[in-house]
């Protein structure tokens, strides 16, 4: 199973083609993924890696965490899994508030 890695402190500039290049040089990548801004298209400064070989995956985070990259001390380690997340606004729980017309 692939490994899948948290990158923060990125600059904001930083491309998915760029961070799919730095950790390249570690093993193969699967998916290198900048987190933007949905407004903007901006990046937020995080990311997400992932590593086709789990020992690549450990490897760049010990060769990769704390090192300069473009005036950043980049953040390396092992993504949490996701979580569930509400399909919006709603509460699901029957209620919906008080409405006067």
């Amino acid at each position: 199973m692939a490994k899948r890695l948290f990158v923060g402190s990125l600059p904001y500039t930083t491309t998915s083609d760029e961070l799919r290049e730095l950790f390249s040089k570690i093993g193969e990548v699967t998916s290198a993924d900048v987190i933007t801004d949905k407004m903007t298209g901006q990046g937020k400064g995080f990311a997400f890696v992932e590593f086709a070989d789990d020992a690549n995956a450990d490897k760049a985070i010990k060769e990769l965490n704390g090192t300069d990259y473009n005036g950043r001390k980049l953040v390396v380690n092992e993504a949490r899994p996701r979580e569930e997340r509400s399909s919006g606004g709603y509460d699901n729980r029957g209620g919906g508030g008080s409405r006067r017309y």
